[in-house]
Formats: structure tokens, C-alpha cells, sequence
């Protein structure tokens, strides 16, 4: 009997566990803040017990992700327009901001060694300047040695914030590329020379693998694969490096709530040291969830980033939002959804 007794105690006790486990919370989208959330997901983990599992598949991926009500909130840095946001009963906010770096495959020259200006890479990104050593790009690197060989640009291969950014600078900075070619999530890459890539994991493993190579990706992806990058003249006529400062500085000015959604374009902002392809990625979730509870969880995990996850922010080269924006967030955007 005694026996019985604790066979049942056992039981109940394993009952209550499983009742009482917490899921884990769930994402999808963006590859670029892929790496922060990562950073942020194993701290939170350890304090809390509650994981995420976040699956980096590209913007367009999480939009459709979050649309199909799969995952808890999607990721995009391609902010989703306000009357869109609207019609699906979301909401939407930033959560890090970082930059896009152009990365190239040359042989003989450090990283920021070389310069260029927003219309020479659109030339590139065209195909119009089909080699290293054309003249353009030889007058911007005075007493380079630069090859005669050819330029292959790689892109991403998938719907991409990363990529409706990098567009949205082309764009901005060349006439020719806006009339063009436009910007968006995909586009029709014009070069005659040009590879495909998922991800900015992709993308970063093209370039470091074709010879003559030039790409953009996120600038953590700079970091863990050890790409050359170019450094690149601001609104400014300044030429600046990539790292958390000159996203920082680009993102100064920002006016989040002039735009319904926050979706604040920081391309080409002026000041002397802004990084001229600094970004947002944002978060995507319904003003009335499914899942209430995982919908608390998610906010709570984004409520401690906000607070504890600055410094990881840093390590990363990503830039933690202000402490009066995240306030904003709190009151203004978090207080519509009802969990």
C-alpha cells in the first residue's frame, strides 16, 4: 500500500510539472538581428528557464510566418506600412538597431582600407562597373594597386530586410538605381555577374568564396567571418568605418513615432560620423494574440533585452534602443496588446 501511495504521489508530482512548464516563446524573420537574439535568448534562458526559439529565415519569411499565426512575433527590417499593420491587427516596434556593411573578396588590403561613394557602389550593384581597377573606383583610392579583375556581386537570394535596406541607401544616393531598379525586399539585380545567397549567412559565405567578390550583409557577420569591408562616404562627405558608434550617430535623429509602425528609414542620415546604411529591425505582433500567455512571455523577454541586454548589444556592434524610447514603446505600442 505504502508502495502504491508513493507510485501516486510520483504521478501527481509529474503532472504538475507538466502542467506548469513554460513553452518557449517563438520567432521568426530577420537574419540580421539573428545573432542579438541569439546573444539575448541564452542569458535570458539561464535567468529565467523560458527560451526562444528563433528561426532566421529572411523578413518576407516572418511576415508570412506571424500572418499565419505560427509563431509569436515575426521579424522584419522592412518595416510593414502602418495601414498594412492595420488590416492584419498588429502591432509593430524596433527592437535593435545595427548596420549593413559592403563587403568585397580582395586580395592585398585591410579591412577599411578602401573607400567608396553611395553612386560608385550603385554602379557596381548595376553592373556598370564590372572591374576593380575602373577608373571611378581608382580615383576614390589614390596609390592603391587595385587588380584588373572582375567584380561579381553577390545578393541575397531570399525576401530580406537586409536587402529593402541596402536598396532604400542605393536609392537614396543614385538616380540612376531609383529609376531603375527601385527598392524592396527582392529586387531584379542587374549585374551580368552576380550570385544569390540565403541569409546573410549566405551572402557572407559567396563573398568570402568567389574571388573579386562584393556584397552586404549585417555587420556582426563582418565580425564572426572576418570579411573586408569598404568604408563608405556619409551624407556628410565623410568616410566612415562601421561599429556601434556610427550606427549610433546615425540613428540619433531619428523621429520613431513621425511614421506609423516606428518605420523610421535611417539611410544616408546626416552627420559627420553616421554610418550612411545604418537600420532598425522590427517586431511583429497581433493586438489580439492566440496565445495570450506566450504573447506575454515574448514581451517580457523583450522588456528584459530593453533593460539587461544593452551590454550584449555592444559586444555584438549593434546599438541598444535609448532608455526614453523603450518607455515610449512601453506606454505607447506594448499597452495595445491585450494579454
Amino acid at each position: 500500500m505504502l508502495k502504491m501511495k508513493s507510485v501516486i504521489a510520483a504521478i501527481g508530482l509529474s503532472i504538475v510539472a507538466a502542467t506548469t512548464w513554460a513553452a518557449d516563446i517563438t520567432g521568426a524573420g530577420a537574419t540580421f538581428p539573428y545573432p542579438m537574439y541569439a546573444k539575448w535568448a541564452e542569458a535570458y534562458k539561464k535567468e529565467t528557464g523560458i527560451g526562444l526559439n528563433y528561426q532566421s529565415i529572411g523578413s518576407s519569411g516572418g511576415i508570412r510566418q506571424i500572418r499565419a499565426k505560427t509563431v509569436t512575433f515575426g521579424a522584419t527590417d522592412a518595416p510593414v506600412p502602418g495601414a498594412d499593420l492595420d488590416k492584419d491587427g498588429m502591432v509593430q516596434f524596433p527592437a535593435i538597431i545595427g548596420g549593413t556593411v559592403p563587403v568585397v573578396n580582395l586580395e592585398g588590403f585591410k579591412p577599411g582600407e578602401l573607400r567608396i561613394t553611395g553612386p560608385v557602389m550603385a554602379e557596381m550593384f548595376m553592373g556598370k562597373i564590372s572591374k576593380w581597377n575602373d577608373p571611378k573606383f581608382v580615383a576614390l583610392n589614390p596609390g592603391k594597386k587595385l587588380p584588373d579583375q572582375a567584380i561579381t556581386v553577390v545578393h541575397r537570394a531570399d525576401g530580406s530586410g537586409t536587402t529593402f535596406n541596402w536598396t532604400d541607401y542605393l536609392t537614396a544616393v543614385s538616380k540612376e538605381w531609383a529609376d531603375t531598379v527601385g527598392k524592396g525586399a527582392a529586387v531584379k539585380w542587374p549585374a551580368a555577374s552576380s550570385v544569390g545567397g540565403k541569409g546573410n549567412e549566405g551572402v557572407a559565405a559567396n563573398v568570402n568564396r568567389v574571388k573579386g567578390a562584393i556584397g552586404y550583409v549585417e555587420y556582426a557577420y563582418v565580425k564572426k567571418n572576418n570579411m573586408n569591408f569598404l568604408q563608405l562616404q556619409n551624407a556628410d562627405g565623410k568616410y566612415v568605418s562601421p561599429d556601434d558608434l556610427t550606427f549610433a550617430a546615425a540613428a540619433a535623429g531619428a523621429d520613431w513615432f513621425s511614421v506609423p509602425g516606428m518605420g523610421v528609414s535611417m539611410v544616408n542620415a546626416k552627420g559627420a560620423t553616421a554610418w550612411p546604411v545604418s537600420t532598425a529591425s522590427f517586431i511583429l505582433m497581433y493586438k489580439e494574440p492566440t496565445d495570450k500567455a506566450l504573447s506575454k512571455d515574448a514581451l517580457k523577454f523583450f522588456d528584459w533585452a530593453f533593460s539587461k541586454g544593452k551590454t550584449m548589444a555592444g559586444e555584438l556592434d549593434y546599438v541598444a534602443l535609448p532608455d526614453a524610447l523603450t518607455k515610449q514603446i512601453r506606454e505607447r505600442v506594448w499597452t495595445q496588446i491585450k494579454n
